[in-house]
């Protein structure tokens, strides 16, 4: 159960997380011919991928050390309130004018953005590389086939870059619970539970509240330019 429940978070995950990579394969690739977008997309994708795996394999390992699943849940937690309250549409990605400038921007670009993705599939795994190697091989065609799919998803269900997020505060507050020097703490599974559960909540209102305040302050400049053109 406990693996099936890993593998699931993993496919949550990767469908939030990947699917922003594969726009922004997409978008790097605009202004090439269409038949240089296909390759461009097909060895960007599978070198983004290469990358991922070795920075998987290696942030698994790394989470050994003492005190980096603390480092590694609180970085988790900054990633899930990210994506509630981060707009970010890629303008700033530029678009490559040859085969070698797009690819280079793809595999760069993605190699960066792609952290959150690798530092959640190592939290959710829990060390099985079992479910490491799962979890990439989902990423494969969601990066590479999955973009517009996952953007009708998310236009059409809105709820499902909150449950994403809460799924990535769930994972980080398991990693920072599963840190050997405050095992102490959580030994008790009311106090275990009720963090994570505190954690989940704290990420999803704590964003709400930004997003719901921004909106507001928005609808304020909007009413003080309306009134100041009459």
């Amino acid at each position: 159960m406990e693996f099936l429940t890993a593998l699931l978070s993993i496919i949550v995950i990767d469908l939030v997380l990947a699917g922003d990579n594969a726009i922004l394969i997409g978008l790097a690739a605009r202004n090439l011919p269409k038949h240089q977008q296909k390759k461009v997309i097909l060895w960007g994708s599978l070198g983004a991928i290469i990358i991922r795996i070795v920075a998987t394999l290696a942030v698994v390992w790394l989470l050994e050390v003492p005190g980096l699943h603390l480092i590694g849940g609180i970085l988790l937690v900054y990633i899930a309130y990210k994506l509630l309250v981060d707009n970010d549409n890629h303008d700033d990605v530029k678009a490559g004018d040859s085969f070698w400038a797009a690819l280079r921007t793809v595999i760069i670009a993605d190699a960066l953005m792609g952290l959150d993705n690798v530092l959640a599939v190592a939290g959710a795994s829990h060390g099985n590389m079992l479910l490491v190697v799962i979890g990439l091989l989902i990423s494969v065609p969601v990066v590479m086939w999955g973009s517009t799919i996952i953007l009708k998803w998310i236009d059409r269900f809105p709820i499902i870059i909150t449950i994403g997020a809460g799924i990535l505060a769930w994972t980080a507050s398991k990693m920072i619970v599963g840190e050997h020097f405050l095992s102490g703490l959580f030994e008790n599974g009311f106090v275990k539970y009720g963090f994570e559960i505190l954690v989940i909540a704290a990420v999803i209102l704590t964003a709400k509240y930004v997003q719901s305040k921004a909106a507001k302050n928005q609808e304020e400049e909007t009413v003080l330019l309306k009134t100041g053109s009459n």
